[in-house]
């Protein structure tokens, strides 16, 4: 059975509809397995989060412009983080694809904005791997001299040849990955709390270090000004969407996983930054230090090298998490048509042994890999903070949208005070578009502008056999 889609906005396709490749024959791609429990989805998805690195690697950057006041920014970007969350578990559970977004927009905005999320997903998932495994080198330096364009291409490929595997073995790889993670996060919130030298009140009454900063005085416009990245400090636990074609009872644990990912995750980042905020003397050490140099004022070198191993596995967890739910949505493009149909073929095509998207694991990881060797990604990267802005005030739009007939009526989680979360992201999220630069909203701008070209010039003159979004069968 088909169905035709329009340009307005519109139920997904039932699960039951077969494809019809442009040979009149039926082509019905191979599923995912549905092998996940709530404890591997949590896993994966809080390694996507990657704590570890977001701590050390982020949060430093917060602590030079926001001095004693990180904390509290981190704080104010995590409630902003689970209005989104909100919309995620609502919308996942709606409408549980491997799309992800796109799936969630296609269903609640129309087909059009659906392949514009879709694009602008797969700009952010070309470009923010490679660049996170860039970063490996600094940690390594301690034991080993190595390049970070090799380092990164090194951290990538052995990403993609794991992702292959099947998912419950990444689970497990992961999960070993992510308790390294946690204690190295532990034991730097030990030795904070240990060498505590300043009173609890300066979390409520910020310090900020006029060197860096430009001004000695916390502010509200400085709070504001740091919540962009104090939401991507958290970011990630929108990974749970990417994995509902292999969760157990979807509508049901896509939910749990958005909220326990993101309230582990939470708590791994802002109790060792509160830590190192009481740990320190003055706050112009902890503007211009690094988490390796308080840990080796507070414990020594070998503490501090051990912290930094840990951070440059936590590193190689995010980037294999970032390939395994990367993967999900290329796969879930050849199943919903959005390309000729030998790409289709192509892209829906699982491994004999681990049923993993093989070919779409490839395709969407290979070119990170290469610009991981070869490109300065720093241009591209900052691009990435103003399309997830755009995607994050789709998200908001179509919660909005998910109470209206005939959604409504659909099984799914409903978040508490609708329509709050939705506003919320919209007012917070708006703001940080309004912040952005001009050439990161131009770079979006061309990315849209490449969508519409081709949903116009192909898509839509394929309105019966193409980009068809299907619902997958939620049952086990």
């Amino acid at each position: 059975m088909t169905h035709t889609p329009a340009d307005t906005p519109h139920g997904i396709s039932p699960p039951t509809s077969t494809p019809v490749a442009s040979d009149g024959t039926e082509a019905s791609p191979a599923a995912l397995a549905r092998v996940l429990g709530p404890v591997g989805a949590v896993l994966l998805t809080l390694s996507c989060i990657t704590p570890a690195s977001s701590l050390f690697i982020l949060v430093p950057e917060l602590f030079a412009g926001q001095g004693t006041g990180a904390p509290l920014t981190i704080a104010v970007g995590i409630v902003i983080s689970v209005a989104v969350g909100a919309c995620y578990a609502e919308l996942g559970t709606l409408t549980p694809s491997s799309g992800g977004e796109y799936a969630m927009v296609d269903a609640l905005l129309g087909r059009f904005l659906g392949w514009v999320t879709f694009a602008m997903t797969i700009a952010m998932l070309v470009v923010i791997p490679p660049v996170i495994a860039l970063g490996t080198a600094d940690y390594l330096a301690d034991l080993v001299r190595v390049d970070p364009q090799v380092a990164g291409c090194g951290v990538m490929l052995v990403a993609i040849a794991t992702a292959v595997l099947d998912v419950k073995s990444n689970a497990l790889v992961t999960g070993a990955f992510l308790v390294l993670e946690v204690v190295a996060a532990v034991v730097v919130a030990v030795l904070g709390l240990a060498h505590a030298q300043r009173s609890p009140s300066v979390l409520v009454h910020p310090e900020v270090s006029q060197a860096t900063a430009g001004q000695s005085t916390f502010t509200m416009g400085l709070l504001v000004s740091g919540l962009a990245a104090a939401m991507f400090v958290v970011n990630g636990f929108g990974t749970a969407s990417y994995l509902a074609e292999e969760i157990h009872h979807p509508r049901r644990n896509v939910a749990r996983t958005v909220f326990w990912s993101l309230f582990i995750g939470a708590t791994v980042i802002i109790v060792p930054a509160v830590a190192a905020v009481l740990g320190t003397g003055s706050t112009q050490e902890l503007s211009t230090g690094t988490f390796s140099d308080l840990v080796r004022g507070w414990a020594g070198d070998t503490t501090a090298t051990i912290i930094d191993l840990c951070v440059a596995l936590a590193i190689l967890n995010a980037v294999l998490v970032m390939v395994l739910q990367n993967a999900r949505v290329v796969y879930a493009s050849g199943r919903d048509r959005a390309w000729p149909e030998p790409v289709n073929r192509a892209l829906t095509r699982l491994h004999p042994r681990f049923g993993s998207p093989w070919v779409a694991t490839l395709v969407i990881s290979l070119p990170g890999a290469a610009l991981a060797c070869s490109a300065d990604l720093s241009t591209l990267y900052e691009a990435t903070g103003a399309i997830l802005a755009v995607v994050y005030v789709l998200l908001a739009l179509a919660a909005l949208a998910a109470r209206r007939a005939p959604m409504r009526d659909r099984p799914a989680w409903r978040m508490p005070l609708w329509p709050l979360a939705p506003v919320v992201v919209l007012a917070s999220v708006g703001y940080v578009l309004y912040q952005q630069a001009g050439r990161d909203l131009a770079i979006t701008g061309a990315v849209v502008v490449a969508a519409a070209l081709y949903y116009v010039l192909y898509l839509r003159r394929h309105p019966h056999d193409r980009w068809q979004v299907a619902a997958p069968d939620d049952s086990d």
